[in-house]
């Protein structure tokens, strides 16, 4: 999976140590030897770098799923309160006017998540919401600019007026407002890692600092493979050196930005298929979508 993303790395770090040695060996051009030492130096201050850039990446890619850990908790509370808060007396009106506004408020949240998704992949599949939402909400939803706000707004629209109904007691609507605040809470943080890329220097001098290796490691390598009569060593050894270093640039590259839909990022698609599945179940639904399963080792 790394490798297609390596193609520029790849060459540089076959060709080089190959140029390196044909000109040494070929051509008996001893005088591009350097000391060893200097690729030492180099490699050392660049594992450390990398280290700092990885470590980085990382801390962004744990806590977009720390986030998403909890828009699964706080749905699954949302949905519970909503079907079991003040339940109005059986056979009454009421009681038919909550089981109608409790199908619709969890469906919206179901709604809200896929739309979170959507957002922060920046993925133009609101259809596949159409589905959960009355027609009015659907076109409304489609005109908004930002889509989650769109629907949180709903949502507590649509709470309140349960409350001016008596269908659920102002109690009852705190303890929902709490768990709708700490979504909205959930949404903010992972907007600003999405609209906050890794500052782009480390990924410059990264990129700068890993070809300058790549391209000096070969000459620091020549001279100690000459005394032991072996200097096409250079060339597999330069290579592997050069492959582990461009490998190690590319895992916090691909790591830094968890929302961009590719196989490394946080798994927003399997994570909305649980929230759906979790909330429908709960209000007894009798024909749940399929859950997803890995494809190829992956889920997405």
């Amino acid at each position: 999976m790394v490798l297609r993303y390596m193609h520029l790395e790849l060459v540089i770090g076959i060709a080089i140590p190959i140029i390196v040695y044909l000109t040494y060996a070929t051509f008996s051009i001893h005088g591009i030897r350097l000391p060893p030492h200097i690729a030492t130096l180099v490699g050392s201050a660049l594992a450390i770098f990398l280290a700092f850039r990885n470590n980085s990446a990382y801390d962004r890619w744990w806590e977009a799923r720390t986030l998403w850990g909890g828009v699964v908790n706080s749905s699954r509370v949302l949905s519970r309160l909503i079907c079991t808060l003040s339940p109005p007396v059986a056979g009454s009106d009421k009681a038919l006017q909550r089981h109608l506004f409790n199908e619709l408020f969890v469906k919206m949240q179901i709604a809200w998540v896929h739309t979170l998704r959507m957002h922060l992949r920046q993925e133009d599949l609101w259809h596949q919401i159409e589905r959960l939402l009355t027609p009015q909400e659907f076109e409304q939803l489609l005109r908004a600019g930002s889509k989650p706000n769109c629907l949180q707004l709903e949502m507590g629209r649509r709470l309140y007026e349960a409350v001016g109904l008596g269908l659920l007691s102002r109690f009852d609507a705190f303890q929902i407002e709490q768990q709708l605040e700490a979504l909205n809470n959930f949404q903010g943080g992972c907007e600003r890692i999405k609209n906050t890329p890794l500052l782009r220097q480390y990924h410059f001098f990264t990129e700068m600092f890993i070809l300058f290796f790549t391209i000096l490691l070969p000459f620091c390598l020549i001279g100690d493979f000459e005394k032991i009569g072996m200097t096409w060593i250079v060339v597999p050894t330069s290579f592997l050196i050069s492959f582990i270093f461009g490998v190690m640039g590319k895992v916090g590259e691909m790591n830094e930005d968890p929302f961009e839909n590719s196989l490394t990022d946080v798994p927003l698609t399997s994570l909305c298929n649980t929230i759906e599945l979790d909330l429908l179940e709960t209000l007894g639904e009798s024909e749940p979508p399929d859950k997803l399963s890995p494809t190829r080792g992956f889920i997405m």
